[in-house]
Formats: structure tokens, sequence, C-alpha cells
């Protein structure tokens, strides 16, 4: 069964169209564990145009009781700050994405060069040292793959918007085969396999028939679009179920 993190910024950029603090982002965050989803995911940006840097430890305060089988998911590039901030809180995974300040949201993965790898490695060594899973975004690409094993990251997270797209547009075979041969390319070696962006549950069956077993999707943006018809916590237990499989 892959672990179902629902993704918050959504909620967050809602709450930051005021000055109110409604809607209240701890109160969704309970109803995340209630509705039995896995864990939450953030994505604290420079701009906290959705979720701020004070969001970080007081989501960690709010679940810490139900830590580590309810798991805190920090996504984001690998800046000093965003090191720092994640030091304070210590979540079972951080994904690391390759999208400086002043992007929309995170549409590519990581193309480590052969200089590169070190200093990602020292990146993955420092968030080791704090316990946490380390995941790196990739395209939905099997050469992708070897990097991150020497970087020593447990895992990736494969980029599934191209695919999103593609199946909105009804041809989403060649984007469903990179992403399974991805996921094969890194199940082979050992690392975890994770995806995200744009999955929803017309979407995910599909790829989940011919994915060896992920361990988690993280999903935000569509979700929270079904909420909007079907109540969170009823969007939240339809996309856990779909995850759990037939």
């Amino acid at each position: 069964m892959a672990r179902l993190s629902v993704n918050l910024n959504k909620i967050a950029l809602l709450r930051n169209a005021r000055r109110t603090g409604v809607p209240d982002l701890l109160h969704f965050a309970r109803l995340v564990h209630h509705a039995g989803a896995h864990g939450i995911t953030v994505h604290p940006r420079p701009d906290e145009r959705h979720i701020r840097r004070a969001d970080v430890p007081a989501l960690a305060a709010l679940i810490a009781p139900w830590r580590p089988g309810f798991e805190f998911n920090i996504e984001g590039y690998p800046t000093p700050g965003f090191l720092d901030l994640v030091a304070g809180v210590a979540p079972e995974q951080v994904t690391l994405v390759p999208d400086p300040p002043g992007v929309l949201t995170s549409e590519e993965g990581w193309r480590l060069a052969e200089t590169e790898i070190a200093a990602m490695r020292a990146v993955v060594d420092r968030l080791h040292a704090h316990r946490s899973r380390v995941i790196l975004f990739i395209d939905p690409d099997p050469r992708a793959v070897a990097p991150v094993r020497e970087t020593g990251a447990d895992g990736v997270e494969i980029y599934t918007g191209g695919y999103a797209t593609a199946f909105r547009e009804g041809q989403p075979q060649s984007l469903h085969d990179a992403c399974a041969a991805t996921a094969r390319a890194a199940a082979q070696l050992g690392l975890v396999v994770n995806v995200g962006h744009d999955l929803n549950l017309l979407n995910l069956p599909p790829l989940l028939t011919s994915l060896p077993p992920i361990a988690e999707a993280s999903i935000g943006h569509e979700l929270t679009a079904d909420a909007l018809l079907r109540g969170w916590e009823a969007a939240i237990v339809a996309y856990r179920d779909v995850l759990a499989g037939p």
C-alpha cells in the first residue's frame, strides 16, 4: 500500500489571501490525520506565498504525538536557510527539488552532473544526521536514477506533471511508460520510489498498475480541487483508497 502524504500548500495559499488566519492550517492538518492519510507535505518557499517558515515548527508540534507513523515531509531547494529550517524539526522525510527562488512550481527534476554529486552528497549527509529520509525529485527518465544513488540519497520522487498533462490530452502512453521505466530503474538500485505532481483520482490508477510498488504519493493541488466538491476528509479518503489498490 502506498502512503498518501497530503500537501498543504494550497490551504496555506488560500489563508494568505486574507489576514484573518482562515482557513486554519493546523485544523486542516488535524483533519488529514483524522481521515487516515499517512502524513503531510509542505514546501516552504522563500517568498512565503503559501507555507510560511513559522508554519513548519507549528505543524511539527501539532503532529508530534502521531509521529513517526504519521510522517512530516518537507520539500524545498537546499539553501542554507532551508536546511536550517529542516534541522529544527527533523522531519521523517526531506524531498529536495531543483527549483530556486522565483519559480511557480516544481516542474523538472535534478540533472546532476558529475561535478555536482559531491555537493549534493554533503547535503544528504547533513540531512541524514537528523535521521531524515532524503528523496531527490527527478524527471521520468531512467538515466536520472544512477546519480541519485551516488549522492547517498534514499530514493526518488518521480515528477508526474508531464504524465498528467498527457493523460488530460488523451495520449499518456509515452510518459506513462517513462514513469514506469524510471521507477523500475530506481527499485532495482534499492531506492525508495515516490511519485508526485498533478496526480488525481483518474490518472493515478493506471499509473499504479504499471509501476513497481511505490512508497508514497504526495498530492495537494488536485486533492484540494476535489475537496471543493467532495469535502476535505472525503477527498482524502478517496485518494487513500486509490493508493491502497484494489
